[in-house]
């Protein structure tokens, strides 16, 4: 499966869809009761008040769900390859996002960290970009918006300003205007929201968003480990993916080194942000997937052991649909 998706061949499109579905079977199989749906973040229903917690059915939420993570997985996979972050351009990016979203019951299903994804890896495309500009004042801005818009809609995408920074350090000198400029591209949108909160004399409420910026950061888990061992492929490739990159960081162009920083530096925040929301859901670690799906899809595009490589990725979908059904 790995050699096909390596080509660049558009009938990698059916088979990516067929994949896709094919990763679903679990909970196709054993269809929830019933699925509720949070579009939005409870302070955003004001401004949008619609009301989509039980407006489809399970199967159509699977359905829909399946659908965008699809959609998802093409415009990453051309992101991915338009950055030359791999090898060779190839289907591999792609793949790796569509695994990565089938680890776990609640990734299959719509929840705000899932459409989140969609201005996630809208975000990466533009720091990725930010080397190639010579003035990069309006990006930073737009991905303060964006931030700001996701903020809407979960709110733990707010720790992605930490990423405005992050990058800027790693792309750009310093420049204290494009510093500025991520910052009051968030605040834009939200001064809006406390406009619109004012306008309907709720203005005490706008203050309530920001109370679980408070909340300190946990130092106890309770976690059931058998409910996690579908990660251990997941570790394996990871290590053995950063050994390669390890081998290849200096032979690889400056503008690739930083981008798997970055990436690496967005994967720690997104898993770390789960703090921010007071009901801790496994869904959350869903924006974790495009930052780990590179690092899984830079493993496959340079194994050279084709006997060990297949049989790694087919141990690992093995594993997924095992833990799913069980």
């Amino acid at each position: 499966m790995i050699n096909q998706f390596r080509k660049l061949n558009p009938i990698n499109l059916v088979f990516l869809l067929a994949y896709t579905f094919f990763m679903r079977i679990a909970i196709f199989y054993e269809m929830p009761a019933l699925v509720n749906f949070d579009f939005v973040e409870s302070f955003t229903r004001l401004l949008i008040n619609i009301d989509l917690e039980n407006a489809l059915s399970p199967s159509a939420n699977i359905f829909f769900a399946t659908v965008m993570v699809y959609i998802q997985a093409l415009i990453f996979n051309r992101v991915i390859n338009n950055h030359n972050l791999l090898a060779k351009p190839s289907f591999l990016p792609g793949l790796s996002f569509i695994t990565g979203t089938s680890l776990f019951m609640p990734f299959m299903i719509l929840s705000p960290a899932l459409i989140c994804n969609f201005l996630l890896i809208w975000i990466i495309d533009k720091f990725l970009k930010l080397s190639k500009s010579a003035n990069s004042i309006t990006t930073v801005f737009d991905i303060g918006m964006i931030i700001g818009i996701g903020t809407l809609i979960y709110f733990p995408f707010m720790a992605m300003l930490l990423m405005i920074f992050l990058a800027l350090m790693l792309f750009r000198s310093f420049n204290w205007r494009e510093w500025v400029a991520g910052l009051i591209g968030f605040i834009t949108v939200f001064f809006f929201l406390a406009v619109f909160y004012y306008w309907n004399d709720n203005l005490s409420s706008f203050y309530q968003i920001w109370k679980p910026l408070g909340n300190k950061f946990p130092s106890v888990f309770k976690i059931n480990y058998n409910d996690y061992l579908v990660l251990i492929p997941v570790v394996v490739i990871i290590i053995l993916a950063s050994l390669q990159l390890r081998e290849n960081f200096f032979r690889s162009f400056i503008s690739t080194r930083k981008g798997f920083q970055l990436l690496f530096f967005m994967f720690i925040v997104a898993g770390a942000s789960f703090y921010l929301k007071p009901q801790f859901r496994i869904s959350h670690f869903l924006l974790c997937v495009p930052p780990g799906a590179v690092l899984l899809a830079y493993y496959f595009s340079n194994a050279k052991k084709r006997w060990f490589y297949e049989t790694l990725f087919l141990l690992f979908v093995l594993s997924i649909q095992y833990f799913l059904f069980v």
